[in-house]
């Protein structure tokens, strides 16, 4: 029979419900049985003991929260009867915990077939950015975009303008208005064939920045957009500056300079109050990309060690089920490219509160451990400061799947990074340097971690969903994975993997993490596009370094 119920860690309070339970029924778990005192919703928590007012909750094996109230045991736990509440760090254990890396052998061989790039990074796509400096150039960004898109074929197919121009016909002549059928839409709105084989698409970046704000937004911003021009999946770009903003053309310079010493790849800017006109601006940068792009079309895919790859992992949208089901595959995901020499990034600082000492404990040195730390306490801090805190992180629907508080969703948003060593700790916009598993400052927000993860140099991005999100990242291929079944029938169109046999038991987490780095050897290579590619779902939200959880 399936399971009903599952008990994540030998010490932990509660068993988390894999379906609807109803109040008076008999569970067996773990050799033993439970009578059931309330209805427990599938995801949510089910508690082993009586608890008491005040007394430790425990999930994952660490504190999630406390009891606000006495608590029976068969009973549901709920926002009014638990709260917020984290163990404290103690950066006086020692660190450079001992891992036992997973077994390789099956991919100790494996290739992808990638870019080369000049600084001996590979990329996983060949593409080119268009991109403003100050958002005073978005319009003229956005008209570059329909200009090239629509002639070199990379525009999606324009089905729902091609549905409205056939209602408004029938509309005029007096027609019955129903929509045409999609098999129709599709024939007419097919996108034109590429006039570059090689080049895997021209992206197309706006922003609300470069202008306003403090010296440190400015910064931060060039800083981010420089992590995408040395990105691996970019060949070149086109850069549209207005002239008097605060983010110069030669501060990007050398923000990307720190980056990339050495670096070679085209860099077009044009500055529209030194070419005076608009027409002028544009026709210059028709132009020139154009010829940058028919030397991006030259670089073609050749095979590459695993030890090139550098992958985000990131969760949204996340439920009761993502900390048992995706969350520790792709976890595993990442122990195994850790093993083979390659990179990953684990983000989201606010959604790791509670779960602090775990990752302390695994820095190879102690001074990793102590910037983590620094890094956390002044965030929570500055959140503090302005009325809020990481413990406010989780949202409606988070609260509504089982996640009600943000020690219980960070316990289960960690196991992203599975167990490997922490070998460097890197602030906004920082970029990542050093193969093992790297923790990125970020926002928990969806597109502001994403947008950094891609900027710290992700050539692909793991993002794992409960409740569905068509979050996608403009220069790195975001592969999107259901934490349960039901939400990859539901939302087919957004999802890559549905990693719900691990909740039926009908797969391991082992297992499931070497099914997704299968994947993820097929998407570097480009023989699988992502559905968030295929939706043309390019997000891009540059953090200003405020409060953003």
């Amino acid at each position: 029979m399936p399971r009903r119920v599952l008990r994540i860690h030998s010490d932990d309070d509660v068993l988390v419900a894999l379906t609807d339970l109803a109040a008076g029924e008999t569970i067996a778990h773990d050799g033993g049985r439970l009578t059931l005192v309330t209805p427990v919703p599938a995801k949510h928590k089910v508690v082993l003991h009586d608890l008491a007012i005040g007394d430790r909750v425990v999930m994952y094996g660490v504190m999630v929260g406390r009891a606000t109230q006495p608590i029976s045991r068969g009973a549901a736990l709920t926002t009014d009867n638990v709260r917020h509440d984290a163990a404290n760090i103690d950066l006086s254990v020692p660190v450079g915990r001992a891992w036992r890396a997973p077994d390789i052998a099956r991919f100790a061989r494996r290739t992808f077939d990638g870019y080369h790039r000049a600084d001996g990074r590979v990329g996983t796509r060949n593409l080119w950015l268009v991109l403003p400096l100050v958002f005073c150039e978005n319009r003229n960004v956005r008209a570059l975009q329909e200009a090239f898109d629509r002639e070199l074929g990379y525009g999606a197919p324009e089905l729902h303008r091609l549905t409205v121009r056939e209602m408004a016909r029938r509309y005029r002549a007096g027609e019955h208005i129903a929509p045409p059928s999609p098999e129709a839409g599709n024939a007419i709105g097919a996108a034109a064939q590429r006039v570059f084989p090689n080049l895997d698409g021209i992206r197309f970046l706006t922003h609300e920045g470069g202008c306003g704000g403090t010296r440190q937004d400015t910064r931060a911003l060039c800083g981010l957009l420089a992590g995408y021009l040395v990105h691996p999946n970019v060949a070149g770009a086109t850069v549209l500056s207005l002239g008097c903003q605060h983010a110069q053309v030669d501060i990007l310079r050398e923000e990307v300079a720190r980056r990339e010493p050495a670096f070679a790849k085209p860099l077009l800017t044009f500055e529209q109050q030194q070419l005076g006109t608009e027409d002028a601006l544009m026709q210059a940068a028709v132009r020139e990309t154009f010829a940058g792009l028919v030397e991006a079309n030259r670089v073609e895919r050749a095979p590459a060690a695993l030890s090139a790859l550098a992958v985000g992992l990131k969760c949204g949208g996340s439920d009761g089920f993502s900390g048992i089901s995706a969350n520790p595959g792709i976890g595993y995901t990442s122990d195994l490219l850790s093993a083979l020499g390659g990179t990953t990034m684990l983000a989201e600082f606010p959604e790791l509160l509670g779960s602090e000492q775990e990752l302390i404990e695994r820095c190879v040195k102690p001074e990793l451990a102590v910037r983590f730390a620094e890094l956390m306490r002044a965030y929570n801090a500055q959140a503090h400061s302005v009325g809020s805190g990481f413990e406010m992180n989780p949202s409606p629907g988070n609260i509504r799947d089982g996640l009600l508080t943000d020690a219980m969703k960070s316990a289960g948003a960690a196991r992203k990074g599975g167990t490997a060593p922490v070998t460097d700790v890197l602030d906004y916009p920082g970029r990542a340097t050093k193969p093992g598993l790297n923790l990125l400052c970020t926002p928990g927000n969806d597109v502001e971690c994403t947008t950094a993860q891609a900027a710290a140099g992700a050539s692909i991005i793991l993002f794992t969903t409960g409740l569905g999100t068509p979050t996608g990242n403009p220069v790195a291929p975001v592969i999107k994975l259901a934490t349960h079944t039901a939400l990859a029938r539901r939302m087919p169109d957004t999802v890559d993997i549905d990693c719900g046999a691990v909740v039926s038991g009908e797969a391991t987490i082992d297992e499931m993490g070497e099914r997704i780095l299968d994947l993820v050897i097929e998407t570097a290579s480009g023989r699988h596009i992502t559905a968030a590619e295929r939706l043309g779902q390019w997000d891009f939200i540059p953090w200003k370094r405020g409060v953003s959880l």
